[in-house]
């Protein structure tokens, strides 16, 4: 009998999913499958030793890309090589909406992680950490760590947009000096994302060449502009329109990449405060598999 361990945040997005445990259990239960909670807190310091007691075919990651982003490093730095399942249940589900998780039904995507179907994904690495969908700094991340959480609570993912809208007038670009594979450019920034997957705060077609799995990340930055193009790319990306389009972008495809500036910028990682700049990232082919319908 296949065991499964489900990793849930109890307070991410609307504090709800925690009632669905129930009908998960029911639902493995009835394909002959043990699926056995594990309820994650700040710390989760016996995780690891919990996974490797109860020896689970896979585990199953219920909360946002904040929670998505801590199992994965908590693996990772422990050499654990179970594949992951993703159910979306954060303010920003932005990893799971590039699987297209959000728009299919439990019931098949249990099936498939019964079945084991999976695909191997990329992960970045920096400062002795791991993301698997974006890196970021700039005025755009230092937007998204000034959200109130209670305005998230209410509003989602619109929170960010319109915390984004107010900040258009105080933006300013920062002198950055940009490396990828080795070739360094200087330049004037309003921000700069290293992402791994197409969509990053709820955005589509942010990278429409990004892959999962082609041991390469995509660097996406906006260079200094007007406040009218500033509004207007901002206009088009939340429309869905691919952002590498934009004449004032940059976009690069390559396997490691250094980010500095002049002043001092924290960055993002996954949606949470990263380390202050330089950041030196490297890509990790195939470093996990996911589970997939």
């Amino acid at each position: 009998m296949k065991k499964f361990v489900l990793a849930y945040n109890p307070v991410s997005g609307n504090n709800m999913f925690k009632k669905k445990l129930d009908l998960l259990v029911a639902m493995f239960q009835a394909r002959y499958c043990i699926l056995i909670p594990y309820r994650t807190s700040p710390q989760n310091t016996d995780f690891v030793e919990f996974i490797r007691t109860i020896k689970p075919c896979g585990i199953i990651i219920a909360g946002g890309d904040g929670t998505l982003n801590e199992i994965v490093n908590i693996l990772l730095k422990n050499k654990i090589t179970l594949p992951i399942a993703i159910l979306p249940s954060g303010t920003s589900n932005d990893f799971a909406s590039c699987l297209t998780l959000n728009a299919h039904t439990i019931e098949s995507y249990i099936d498939s992680i019964v079945n084991g179907k999976t695909t191997p994904v990329d992960i970045g690495y920096t400062g002795n950490n791991y993301f698997i969908n974006v890196a970021s700094a700039g005025m755009l991340t230092c937007v998204a760590h000034n959200v109130d959480r209670r305005l998230k609570s209410t509003f989602g993912k619109l929170a960010y947009y319109l915390r984004g809208i107010g900040e258009l007038p105080k933006f300013r670009a920062l002198d950055m000096t940009i490396g990828a594979d080795g070739k360094t450019e200087r330049v004037s920034a309003f921000f700069v994302l290293i992402v791994n997957s197409s969509v990053v705060a709820g955005l589509k077609n942010v990278s429409v060449n990004a892959r999962l799995n082609d041991g390469k990340l995509d660097l996406i930055l906006l260079k200094q502009c007007s406040i009218p193009e500033l509004v207007t790319f901002a206009a088009e990306t939340v429309a869905g329109k691919p952002a590498c389009n934009n004449k004032n972008i940059a976009y690069i495809q390559a396997s490691s990449f250094e980010i500095n500036c002049s002043e001092t910028v924290q960055s993002d990682i996954d949606g949470e405060p990263g380390p202050k700049l330089p950041l030196k990232i490297e890509t990790i082919p195939a470093a996990i598999d996911v589970y997939i319908r």
